[in-house]
């Protein structure tokens, strides 16, 4: 898929996360459509998966390590085929299979539950452990937000990873600069999150990850990396492409009434009208 195809989807994205929380009255719209890019570019493109066979053994394992943007995960996977678009309408709904967080057990293409920060990068760990035990080539990717960094156990994940040479686990770090209390820098300052990684012998690259450019020349390196496991810092927008959630800390979990819905959708077809001029 080229670039433009690729931007094309990832608006069908963000498209389909404003939907699915404004008819769940709740969730997590922000941080959903800051990582919309890294979604679709993970799904679409970087992963080795099959919607007709969601647990085929050789496929590559995704954890969102950041469960409540869950939204954006579920859009990637619907529009990638595991599962009916129409469904995320049921978002965080009474009997609905699509929960406020990713369940395992009930959702195709979820190959981890997730929601207490911290835990989804220990999970991938193991994940990419086990595959160097019993010899299988398949590759293992997390998604951290920037203040979940704040957790210890991240770190204590990131030390076994670093030391057990973990090259086919990829962690990229939503770096949108906002938690649900406020600014990264004021709540808990990560800062410098490239160094940090680096001190637990993780291979980093720096990025725009809301450029596919950028994003697909980082996943290339991070395959060409032999003996330690890569971090992706992606810098991005929390609430990209909808006016006024933009860099809006507030959106960090807030559902948009039917007024704001129309907006947004309107902000967003935009967005796909000047692509298609493209």
């Amino acid at each position: 898929m080229d670039k433009l195809e690729l931007m094309k989807k990832a608006n069908e994205v963000r498209k389909s996360i404003v939907t699915a929380v404004h008819s769940a009255k709740s969730g997590h719209p922000g941080g959903s459509l800051s990582a919309a890019d890294i979604y679709t570019y993970l799904f679409f493109e970087e992963m080795n998966v099959d919607p007709a066979d969601p647990k085929k053994a050789d496929r590559d394992r995704f954890v969102l390590s950041k469960g409540h943007t869950a939204p954006g995960y579920y859009a990637a996977l619907a529009h990638r085929g595991f599962f009916p678009v129409e469904d995320l309408t049921t978002l965080r709904k009474v009997g609905s299979y699509l929960q406020g967080h990713p369940d395992m057990k009930h959702i195709p293409g979820v190959d981890m539950s997730s929601g207490s920060l911290g835990q989804g990068i220990s999970a991938a760990t193991g994940m990419a452990i086990s595959a160097k035990i019993s010899g299988d080539d398949y590759r293992v990717y997390t998604l951290l937000g920037d203040g979940e960094l704040q957790e210890g156990q991240v770190w204590e994940a990131s030390m076994l990873a670093g030391h057990r040479k973990l090259d086919n686990l990829v962690v990229i770090v939503d770096n949108n600069n906002l938690q649900i209390d406020g600014a990264v820098t004021e709540v808990n300052s990560p800062y410098p999150i490239d160094k940090k990684f680096e001190a637990f012998n993780f291979h980093v690259i720096n990025i725009n990850g809301n450029d596919f450019d950028e994003i697909a020349a980082a996943f290339k390196e991070a395959r060409q990396t032999k003996g330690q496991p890569t971090a992706i810092i992606a810098k991005t927008l929390k609430g990209k492409d909808v006016s006024f959630m933009e860099d809006q800390v507030g959106w960090h979990g807030t559902a948009p009434n039917d007024e704001q819905y129309a907006t947004a959708m309107a902000d967003l077809e935009k967005v796909g009208e000047a692509l298609c001029q493209m």
